[in-house]
């Protein structure tokens, strides 16, 4: 956030928001495989939205890899492409979802409709 400057009244404005979708704080269960890894990692997201989802690891991915996301979401599975877009180390990542497989694009949707309502 960039404050205003002291001996102005009218403030700077902030970096404008990137993502596309709004984000919500859920707790989904979520196995990622890396691309080129059949080792799957078993986890949970912090937030999730349509464009993508946030994952706390002690060993974060590197960016830009190619990650196979199953999300389970109301008891079935969701099966989609992404792409590691930010990395905070000793934190977790941030990823972008590519490609959906079948109807899960739908799925998604309407998990984020409920939760939301």
């Amino acid at each position: 956030m960039i404050l205003p400057d002291a001996q102005s009244s009218t403030p700077t404005p902030t970096e404008p928001d990137r993502r596309r979708h709004p984000r919500y704080t859920v707790q989904v269960q979520v196995e990622i495989r890396q691309e080129g890894n059949n080792l799957p990692m078993r986890l949970e997201t912090t937030d999730l939205s349509r464009g993508g989802c946030y994952i706390e690891l002690i060993t974060a991915l590197p960016l830009c890899a190619r990650v196979q996301l199953t999300l389970w979401l109301g008891g079935y599975p969701v099966a989609i492409q992404g792409r590691v877009v930010t990395r905070h180390p000793q934190f977790g990542n941030g990823i972008m979802f590519l490609d959906f497989e079948g109807e899960g694009d739908q799925l998604l949707n309407r998990y984020l409709q409920a939760i939301t309502t």
